[in-house]
């Protein structure tokens, strides 16, 4: 009994003694409890948290959007808190960074998530540049010159130091009882991009080396689709850019026209690419408005833009009929190698009786605005797209009073996925009617017809509005007689309203360019019809007459009576010029008013 009594006594102390020994260890390593964790984190369960995130991680082509939903899905399953910082280059859609281990990264915050009790941090704000030359001590810039992960375990008060970007930002971790921390770096097809950090705090298990590991595969996979998101943003800001600069850089001051362009891309890259509009000044204080839309999208659709625009503004120059420059440009269009179409509208404004001359080459209607703020689409007679080969082309011609508005615009403002061209049309008409000259002006019609980010076709808008000439500027048109002398008629007309207008001192050179003028036109066109003297910047006469042949200008011998015309014009002035119209043409010369 004694025997047994003592192996019992024993045996009893032995199963304390390993009881204790027990509770000592879990107390000397708190790692078991994240051992434990890891241990419940099977490769299954792994595998499914990563075919998780591969779901909500780069749902869109957005970089900035990818940072934050790394972040967002970071918290709480695997860290407590994270922040994800980029390179300042890669934002730039630059490539990135090769690992080197010497340069000193400058990244910027993106993203930023936390448990709602670890509000009292203070990560750096989002957006601001954070500059690692400050404080080259910091784990993260390890991370980033080494291009691997940095794991505290169980952080010192040493280590909040080298964590926190601050001092307070060190003191607020402590606070917090953030306790573990690791930071894995975002490296995508060898090119590093960024890094991402983690923190846990409280009653969380500190972090081990299989939460590095998991952590450095979930950054591996977000890398991937930020660095797909820096590549479709490069290749955007690159279509943009060429689109733009395709673009006119300014709009021209014309008289008694005051126009709004405006242009915006599309959300998609490959929803950028074939809108254009262009302002061309024209003989005389007209000017045309033009707006096409090439078929197509990306840098092919950009670049046929560019050529059309070109050969447009040139046609313009030359023939001031939109119907025939819309011919003219169908065979342009048919001319280049891709076979691609466009749609176009062209409109030519005159001041002197606030005229428009319009012609559409399969182009959405164009939109009057009257005084009153009553919208209507005119009834343009519609051709085939340019480049289908199919003319010609019949124009529309209205006045429009002082106040009217006409818009001018591509199938991008309006255009939906879902409804038919009428429903969009209308949408257009009623938020015309709501809105204030003022923000339609403004271009305010790109942000009232989009839904969030459903555009997904650029969008062109031109807004001309009929206006009284401006002060200091002037506009006359006479009818010539065609009978008598209307050269003789023609200098006293210019004679006297040069007078009116204080321009004497041009009277002498005006007078002997108009007799020049009208002499053609009676030698060469079958009579002079009008003549027209437009003052404001500069001085401008033009003549027209009913004759198909521009003049140019000729070689004379000593012993030639005639031919020397337009060389003493072109001597006198400081520029001079002939285009088509309807029924002729017109010869304008231009001086420059002294100041």
């Amino acid at each position: 009994m004694n025997g047994g009594g003592s192996r019992a006594r024993r045996l009893t102390r032995r199963l304390a003694a390993q009881r204790g020994a027990s509770r000592q260890l879990h107390i000397r390593h708190p790692e078991a409890s994240s051992v434990l964790r890891a241990d419940r984190f099977t490769t299954a369960a792994r595998l499914r948290w990563l075919h998780a995130a591969s779901t909500r991680i780069g749902t869109t082509l957005d970089l900035e959007r990818t940072a934050r939903e790394l972040a967002e899905f970071s918290v709480p399953r695997l860290a407590d808190g994270a922040a994800v910082d980029l390179l300042e280059s890669v934002l730039h859609g630059e490539e990135g960074e090769r690992v080197t281990g010497a340069a000193v990264p400058v990244t910027r915050a993106i993203a930023v998530k936390a448990l709602d009790s670890l509000a009292g941090l203070e990560p750096a704000p989002l957006g601001k540049v954070v500059d690692h030359r400050r404080r080259e001590t910091l784990l993260t810039l390890h991370c980033l010159r080494n291009g691997r992960p940095v794991l505290v375990s169980r952080m010192t008060d040493e280590d909040y130091g080298r964590v926190a970007p601050t001092e307070s930002a060190a003191l607020a971790m402590r606070r917090q009882g953030v306790h573990s921390y690791m930071a894995v770096p975002l490296i995508a097809r060898g090119v590093l991009l960024g890094s991402a950090d983690f923190v846990r705090a409280g009653n969380s298990p500190p972090f081990n080396r299989a939460d590095v590991e998991l952590a450095g595969q979930l950054a591996s996979m977000a890398a991937v689709f930020m660095d797909n998101a820096r590549l479709y943003g490069r290749e955007r800001e690159h279509v943009v850019s060429l689109q733009r600069s395709l673009l006119p850089r300014v709009t021209p001051r014309t008289p008694g026209l005051r126009v709004h362009s405006h242009y915006t891309p599309a959300v998609d890259a490959h929803g950028v690419g074939g809108d254009w509009y262009d302002v061309v000044e024209l003989p005389s204080g007209r000017t045309a408005l033009v707006v096409g839309d090439v078929t197509g999208h990306g840098l092919p659709a950009a670049a046929t833009m560019g050529r059309l625009r070109a050969v447009a503004r040139t046609l313009m120059t030359l023939d001031i009929a939109p119907d025939r420059v819309l011919a003219r440009l169908d065979l342009a269009t048919r001319d280049l190698e891709d076979d691609q179409v466009a749609t176009c509208l062209c409109a030519v404004y005159d001041p002197a009786d606030h005229s428009y001359t319009i012609a559409s080459a399969g182009h959405p209607p164009p939109l009057l605005v009257e005084r009153d703020g009553t919208p209507r689409f005119l009834d343009v007679p519609v051709g085939a797209p340019l480049g289908a080969g199919v003319i010609p082309y019949d124009p529309l011609r209205l006045c429009v009073p002082e106040g009217g508005r006409l818009m001018l615009y591509t199938d991008g403002l309006v255009k939906t996925r879902t409804d038919d061209i009428d429903t969009q049309l209308a949408r257009l008409r009623a938020a015309v009617a709501a809105m204030p000259p003022g923000q339609i002006d403004d271009g305010a019609l790109l942000g009232a017809l989009r839904k969030g980010d459903a555009r997904f076709d650029e969008a062109v808008l031109l807004v001309a509005e009929s206006s009284p000439l401006p002060d200091g500027v002037g506009l006359r048109v006479w009818d010539l007689p065609t009978e008598g002398n209307p050269a003789s008629t023609a200098r006293r007309l210019i004679t006297e309203q040069l007078a009116r207008w204080d321009l004497a001192d041009l009277a002498d050179v005006t007078e002997l360019v108009v007799s020049e003028l009208v002499g053609n036109a009676l030698r060469y066109g079958g009579g002079p019809g009008q003549v027209r003297l437009l003052r404001d910047e500069r001085l401008r006469v033009e003549v027209s007459d009913t004759g198909p042949d521009l003049p140019q200008i000729q070689h004379a011998d000593v012993s030639d009576e005639g031919g020397r015309g337009l060389q003493l014009i072109n001597l006198l002035c400081h520029r001079w010029g002939s285009c088509r119209t309807v029924d002729g043409k017109v010869v304008w010369a231009e001086q420059i008013i002294p100041v």
